[in-house]
């Protein structure tokens, strides 16, 4: 068979599964992504079939998924909201950097990966899930409920972390120099201190270059930046996935909130393309040896979650079912955890075996964040001393 009817083919049927996969989770009520992630490993090397003839598409428009992915969380926030949340979270959100970056850490260097592989694994326990985060509490109905406000500003203060994390990982990959290193993050916290400021000042002029009332236009100027300073960033030794992530900040108003309605299909089309690529790449033979340290891991930092968004609604006078439900609405990990994951198997300098424990503890963390999110109050509501009580003022 033609190498080109062969990749269609195979092209065709796993985009055709992924739409299965999504509509038996959201049956379910969960999130699509462990769906996705399995039917990589089934389909990939080591898997049932190997589907290597839309391996080439499946990286190309996996990298299109992570740029889409950044894009529209920056689309989200404004410069002003990004400053704001960063002020009113940042104790909270120091805390969860180290209560849910050390467990990954400190597994990593117990598997003797080193620091290169510790800094990986951090990053891929301490970020949570926005999309996840977001459609649960949309699905619950909980967007005006007093924590999620709480809830939000702890995710814009991991988001701004992995702006100032990704080029630091992507450096200690590439094996700079201490020099080109600081050089590297140097460019990245300018380029994030320029992007704030021309946002605050002058974000309407930043809006109207992409904006158009012809959607095809439109469409095209806005993927075409976003690709386009996302291969800049990547080629100055930035995160791709930052470069994109500032373009959205600096889209404001009634623009950006065009850009996110015309996106949003693209997005979840690529996104799940990248799961599945990355699930390609992993050989889940690799996974049994390391499925107890994903477990463990999963186990520690559903605790240490719940613990960040307790206090951090605590310290708004929020009571205690409040608390509960802000923590179990932080502990789903997923999309950035296998970027971060990708990104360092990808350059070849971490054990492909990251790969596998990473796999295996999104899959467990974004199956039960959503589930430990639905059951909170029912059985916090068995106890009513435990939901009840009079609320503690910051």
């Amino acid at each position: 068979m033609a190498t080109t009817a062969l990749a269609l083919i195979e092209l065709g049927a796993v985009l055709f599964a992924l739409g299965v996969f999504a509509r038996v989770a959201g049956r379910f009520g969960l999130s699509p992504i462990p769906l996705y992630l399995l039917g990589g490993l089934a389909f990939g090397q080591g898997g049932f079939i190997n589907l290597g003839a839309a391996n080439e598409f499946g990286h190309i428009a996996g990298e299109i998924g992570v740029v889409l992915l950044l894009l529209l969380l920056g689309l989200e926030y404004t410069a002003a909201e990004l400053v704001t949340g960063m002020r009113r979270s940042w104790p909270v959100g120091l805390f969860d950097l180290v209560a849910n970056a050390t467990p990954g850490a400190v597994v990593a260097l117990l598997l003797g990966w080193g620091p290169v592989g510790a800094l990986t694994l951090g990053g891929v326990t301490y970020i949570s899930s926005s999309g996840i985060a977001a459609k649960v509490l949309n699905d619950l109905g909980r967007l005006g409920n007093r924590e999620t406000p709480v809830v939000l500003s702890i995710l814009v203060f991991e988001d701004l972390t992995m702006a100032v994390y990704l080029p630091v990982l992507t450096t200690v990959l590439a094996g700079l120099s201490f020099v080109s290193g600081m050089k590297s993050l140097g460019v990245a916290l300018a380029a994030i201190t320029i992007v704030l400021v021309v946002t605050l000042r002058y974000g309407r002029y930043v809006s109207a270059v992409v904006d158009s009332t012809d959607r095809e236009v439109f469409l095209l100027k806005l993927l075409g930046a976003a690709l386009l300073v996302a291969g800049v960033a990547s080629a100055l030794n930035v995160s791709a996935a930052v470069g994109a992530f500032l373009l959205g900040i600096a889209i404001s108003g009634s623009t950006a909130r065009e850009a996110v309605r015309l996106l949003e299909p693209l997005r979840d089309l690529f996104a799940a393309i990248f799961f599945v690529a990355f699930g390609l790449n992993t050989d889940p033979t690799a996974i049994p040896p390391v499925l107890g340290w994903a477990v463990a891991l999963a186990v520690v930092t559903t605790v240490t979650k719940i613990a960040t968004g307790w206090w951090g609604a605590r310290r708004q006078g929020i009571r205690r079912l409040g608390r509960a439900r802000a923590g179990v609405a932080l502990v789903a990990r997923g999309e950035f955890s296998i970027v971060i994951a990708g990104l360092a198997v990808s350059t070849g300098a971490i054990d492909g075996k990251l790969a596998a424990l990473a796999s295996a503890y999104v899959l467990i963390m974004a199956i039960v964040g959503p589930i430990a999110a639905r059951v909170v109050e029912p059985v916090l509501s068995r106890f009513p001393a435990a939901s009840a009580g009079p609320a503690i003022q910051p």
